[in-house]
């Protein structure tokens, strides 16, 4: 682009209204149309434009007739110092109006973070942003790699609640399905403080905890071992038998259940844990399905299928202790009951035939002793 370009256009975006460059501004993915002139993604990067051209047509597009008239007489009487001068504050410009990459708005949140005289709605507001970002997995590993995980480990033990909701939210999402990451947040001791956040008085802190505690243990031999050494079980078993607690955790609680026993199965080489023969730890788990929430009955069901197919667990022990077989028809009335709801009656049908076929194989287990 030649200097008569380049002034034109430093001229023109000067004369654009500040309104009309926040819109193109707030969205990568916005088309502004205005004048003929459309500028959409294939003009702009990381927020801002592509090239000179491309932010030339979109001046073009946002300024009177007049004032274009104007600008290139104008430009036109301008020595070759001055054009020089006017190019160079065009580049300072076009700085201003990119957007910063997303490894660029981590390290921004990494640094605020770091920052002990930090106000508390600015620490929000940058866990906020690192929740949003690290959903990708390209940028939860390279936050990993920059160490930006490490700080964000350290603010489970801030003294606001919503501070460490936010901080354990932010774990798990990084860690999901997520090999390398679950591997870095372990060893930042990150998941003893996760398992007693489970115990929080907040609902939302528990709960943000225990998706933490799921995200980093699920397909993970060594997480799982550390979640056992921990005593993670016991936090388990406390959530699925305390009535009191907020109902999205008692679901999550038997969800991550299930989960583990299917791991076990899985892997066969090793040894299978005795807590699925603990009688307290699986009484917590039967009793769920008596519940009346739908869901965590579905759960519930769906974990102890699991934990019947694992080969040390004792039948006996379900019905003898656990009373698994009373609580079966129980749950068969309740949900004989529901299908006479028209709204509920196609999804505890569906229960109703996984509860079915729990009884069965509960059944099977039994005529083989």
């Amino acid at each position: 682009m030649n200097f008569f370009r380049c002034l034109l256009l430093v001229m023109l975006i000067s004369s654009v209204s500040h309104s009309s460059a926040e819109r193109v501004n707030s969205s990568e993915a916005e088309l502004v149309e205005d004048s003929g002139v459309v500028i959409g993604e294939q003009d702009q990067i990381d927020g801002g434009f592509s090239s000179l051209d491309g932010m030339l047509h979109w001046a073009i597009g946002h300024s009177d007739p007049a004032t274009l008239k104007e600008a290139a007489q104008d430009t036109q009487k301008m020595s070759m110092d001055e054009l020089q001068r006017r190019q160079l504050e065009l580049k300072e410009l076009v700085e201003k109006l990119k957007m910063p990459s997303d490894a660029q708005v981590m390290q921004i949140a990494i640094d605020d973070l770091n920052n002990s005289s930090l106000s508390l709605e600015d620490r929000h507001r940058a866990l906020h942003e690192l929740l949003i970002l690290v959903e990708p997995i390209d940028n939860a590993n390279d936050l990993s790699k920059s160490g930006g995980l490490r700080v964000v480990a350290r603010q489970l033990n801030h003294s606001d609640a919503q501070v460490r909701k936010l901080a354990a939210w932010v774990l798990g999402k990084a860690s999901q399905n997520n090999p390398f990451v679950q591997e870095q947040v372990l060893e930042f001791g990150a998941l003893p403080t996760l398992i007693k956040m489970v115990n929080s008085s907040s609902a939302e802190e528990a709960v943000k905890a225990l998706f933490a505690v799921s995200a980093l243990i699920r397909n993970s031999i060594a997480g799982q071992d550390m979640f056992y050494a921990a005593h993670g079980y016991i936090m388990l078993q406390d959530v699925m038998s305390n009535e009191s607690l907020d109902i999205k955790l008692r679901r999550k609680a038997v969800f991550l259940v299930g989960d583990l026993a299917e791991c076990q199965l899985q892997n066969t080489e090793k040894a299978e844990l005795p807590i699925f023969n603990d009688r307290l730890f699986l009484k917590s788990v039967v009793d769920l399905i008596v519940v009346l929430d739908l869901d965590l009955q579905e759960k519930a069901l769906e974990a102890i299928k699991t934990l019947l197919q694992l080969k040390s667990l004792e039948p006996l022990i379900l019905r003898d202790f656990c009373g698994l077989e009373g609580a079966l028809k129980r749950m068969k009335l309740q949900l004989e009951g529901l299908m006479a709801d028209e709204n509920k009656r196609d999804y505890a049908v569906d229960v109703e035939s996984l509860r079915g076929e729990v009884e069965l194989i509960f059944r099977q287990n039994l005529g083989h002793l």
